[in-house]
């Protein structure tokens, strides 16, 4: 029988994360850091495991075969369309930019990136980039990248807990330093990497640019534009941070129980931020703490999350 099943998350080291999702989010690594946690994947360069259960080991990949890609959509899709993680920047990352399905297909056979942050947790004063600054374009930035002046062509955005950032395609932006968020994207690993600060990587070498990609893809959209792909699919609500053509985000403070499905259309993912909870499925119990990720079958109906958490909840 499908039921909800708890993933075994991935992780990445990379030279700007830090430790929060070690100390504060009960994740083991021997890595020296965790840069990214990523709760939902079914990729080749990174894949969940199952953490219990009759398909206890599983990778997720493995699931889907035993089980049909019912278990995620009815659509008719060639891959696995979300990639959900935490990221914990400890530095700033890089000044970056991903291209659109178009874009990407033709270059690397991939999907393209659109993606949003909600931001856990940030220290004071932390900031990050989203988008460029008014009268600035892609001319400008192309002329500030000769001359070394990237920086005084970004929009550095203060951000706080709770804050919501969409992304969509073709917009440039960067997580600053002491920001730890959660990222729901298309099934996407293509970054065009505008700026490093002149960063040097593991090898000792300055870490890899992509400026002609970059200046090709780059859109600068207003607030009102991205907004409007935001709910391309839906309105915004009280629980919506976002319902695009590619997922609907929705972000429950729970203090009792709430009820849930899922159709054929899609999958759930359920990403506990804080607190403790307990999925409810068909008289049986699947217990959720923070920092717990759950795939939930397509098309299995009703499930209950009863407890007193923050959950997010995404699907296509």
């Amino acid at each position: 029988m499908l039921k909800p099943i708890k993933l075994n998350p991935e992780f990445k080291e990379i030279i700007w994360g830090g430790n929060k999702l070690k100390t504060d989010y009960n994740k083991a690594s021997n890595l020296k850091n965790i840069a990214e946690s990523w709760e939902l994947t079914v990729r080749n360069d990174g894949m969940n495991t199952i953490n219990d259960g009759e398909f206890k080991g599983f990778t997720m990949q493995e699931y889907i075969d035993k089980n049909g890609f019912s278990v995620v959509t009815d659509k008719e899709l060639d891959r696995f369309p979300l990639l959900i993680k935490f990221i914990d920047a400890e530095d700033n990352l890089s000044i970056q930019v991903h291209p659109d399905d178009e874009y990407a297909l033709n270059k690397a056979n991939s999907l393209g990136k659109t993606e949003m942050w909600y931001v856990i947790d940030a220290k004071p004063g932390a900031k990050l980039v989203y988008g460029l600054k008014p009268g600035c374009d892609v001319q400008s930035l192309g002329e500030a990248i000769s001359n070394g002046t990237v920086e005084e062509q970004l929009n550095y955005v203060s951000v706080k807990k709770g804050d919501v950032f969409f992304i969509p395609s073709g917009l440039v932006h960067a997580i600053g330093a002491g920001i730890l968020l959660a990222e729901i994207q298309q099934n996407s690993n293509i970054t065009y990497r505008v700026y490093d600060y002149n960063r040097v990587g593991k090898d000792g070498k300055p870490r890899e640019l992509h400026i002609t990609d970059a200046l090709n893809v780059i859109v600068n959209r207003s607030e009102y534009e991205i907004n409007k792909i935001r709910y391309s699919k839906g309105e915004k609500t009280d629980t919506c941070l976002a319902s695009c053509e590619f997922f609907t985000v929705n972000k429950y403070t729970l203090d009792g129980e709430i009820t849930l499905s899922t159709s054929k259309e899609s999958f759930n993912s359920v990403l506990c931020l804080d607190g403790e909870a307990k999925i409810i499925y068909n008289d049986m119990e699947f217990p959720v703490v923070k920092g717990d990720s759950y795939f939930v079958p397509a098309n299995i109906g009703d499930y209950k999350i009863i407890g007193k958490a923050e959950i997010i909840v995404s699907e296509i």
